[in-house]
């Protein structure tokens, strides 16, 4: 629990920048990043999924699957599992094979998406 200025992020309805008074809303997470922007600076989070839900209070509460800085992920490591979960969505045999792959493969994806973003 802190107070922030700003929380950017990113919802399967698209991507949002809320501040306080914002109108109170209930959204699911998609992969990506959500920016925490206080006074004292920055922090960037990768998540994999969840709900984030805005309270009328102004009050912001992220139940996210997992979340980690984006600081702490190994870009080498994203890109092998990238390439293995590909490699495992054309060679599947069966349909539930198949879409973990593509789960697998949108994840990391967007892992591989928010990196770039940040070395830019």
């Amino acid at each position: 629990n802190k107070e922030v200025n700003q929380v950017d992020l990113s919802a399967v309805s698209g991507d949002l920048g809320i501040l306080a008074d914002h109108v109170p809303t209930i959204e699911q997470l998609k992969p990506g990043v959500i920016d925490i922007m206080a006074d004292s600076g920055a922090e960037k989070y990768f998540v994999s999924g969840g709900f984030a839900i805005m309270n009328p209070n102004s009050v912001l509460n992220i139940n996210a699957i997992e979340a980690f800085k984006l600081e702490d992920i190994d870009a080498q490591a994203v890109a092998s599992n990238l390439a293995e979960s590909q490699r495992l969505a054309s060679n599947a045999k069966d349909e539930i094979t198949k879409e973990a792959a593509a789960i697998e493969v949108e994840l990391y994806e967007a892992l591989q998406s928010a990196l770039s973003a940040k070395s830019k």
